[in-house]
């Protein structure tokens, strides 16, 4: 199992406003547009920096996406902030109409996704937004495992023509990815070879996937662990590749199995290899208020849950 070091201890949000910031050097094209959170968006250095390229639209989520997808009809990049919940769900028909229909160039960057919101509770802890999403014809859904990985996402989807759901969140989680590592859309990202189980996963959960890594290489077994960073387009040519080495394959994610990553590559099995797959994620609950890590115990996104999961694919092969 290969080794991974952890370079520091950084939010995914922080990720995001840093490339953010970064961005706005690069590319004038680039404006930023936040509902009322731009300290929570990491909004703030990008606002200092481009005061004439951001605009403050106040909790009026809706209007955002609105006045995003006019943006973009004189040639700029939008990319609007606010958490998840209020990126997805209570903007849906927006996005869908003025948005994706008709393909508007507009980046939907949201905050705060997933269990790990923590203390926040249910109502603000989405676990549907990449279904969502990713259910829109025309719509690219990211989903990074850590600072870096968000920081080059951030970056690289500016380049990218076309409406994109970038998922990130609030806790402070390991950063193991290089920070001069290149961002490809739509390429999976290999981190451990390996030929008895294939552990395909996304977000804060990929840390938790080389964790379990780590534990089934005690029992002899060598998973092959790849980095699932971009929900839609999916890396279907790797995920066939792998499973086809391995036989037995196992999804994570901080999402609702309901249409996540699993439930992705569960209809590309099923479409063109059929084997045995277990799916790590939230079993159609809502969250509750507690510490993040407390809750990716109890609703079964630990490392152990993963190593479970792995050995039972494995069971299932033989």
């Amino acid at each position: 199992m290969k080794k991974f070091e952890i370079l520091k201890t950084a939010d995914t949000r922080s990720g995001f406003g840093d490339g953010l910031s970064e961005l706005g050097k690069k590319n004038p094209k680039v404006v930023a547009l936040c509902a009322d959170l731009t300290g929570s968006l990491k909004m703030g250095q990008f606002k200092k920096d481009f005061p004439e390229r951001f605009f403050q639209v106040g909790i009026a989520e809706a209007n955002m996406m609105g006045v995003a997808a006019g943006l973009t009809i004189g040639g700029q990049i939008p990319y609007t902030g606010t958490f998840a919940n209020f990126s997805t769900g209570r903007v849906y028909d927006q996005i869908r109409q003025s948005i994706a229909y008709s393909e508007k160039n507009v980046k939907i960057c949201a905050s705060h996704a997933g269990i790990t919101l923590g203390e926040d509770g249910a109502t603000h802890q989405i676990l549907e937004d990449i279904g969502m999403m990713k259910m829109l014809p025309h719509m690219t859904v990211i989903n990074p495992c850590d600072y870096n990985q968000t920081k080059a996402a951030t970056i690289a989807i500016a380049d990218h023509e076309g409406p994109v759901y970038l998922r990130f969140g609030r806790p402070k989680v390991p950063a193991f990815i290089a920070p001069d590592a290149p961002f490809e859309i739509g390429k999976a990202l290999m981190l451990n070879e390996g030929n008895d189980v294939s552990i395909f996963a996304t977000g804060h959960l990929v840390w938790k996937a080389i964790q379990a890594g780590e534990i089934l290489a005690e029992k002899g077994i060598n998973a092959e662990i790849i980095n699932i960073h971009t929900i839609k387009p999916l890396d279907i040519k790797a995920i066939i590749a792998s499973v086809k080495k391995t036989g037995a394959a196992v999804s994570a994610e901080e999402h609702q199995l309901n249409g996540g990553l699993g439930d992705s590559i569960a209809q590309t099995l099923a479409r063109n290899y059929p084997a045995p797959l277990e799916m790590v994620g939230v079993n159609d609950q809502f969250g509750e208020s507690g510490k993040p890590e407390d809750l990716m115990e109890k609703y079964g996104l630990s490392a152990q849950h993963i190593v479970d999961a792995a050995l039972k694919s494995i069971e299932r092969k033989q």
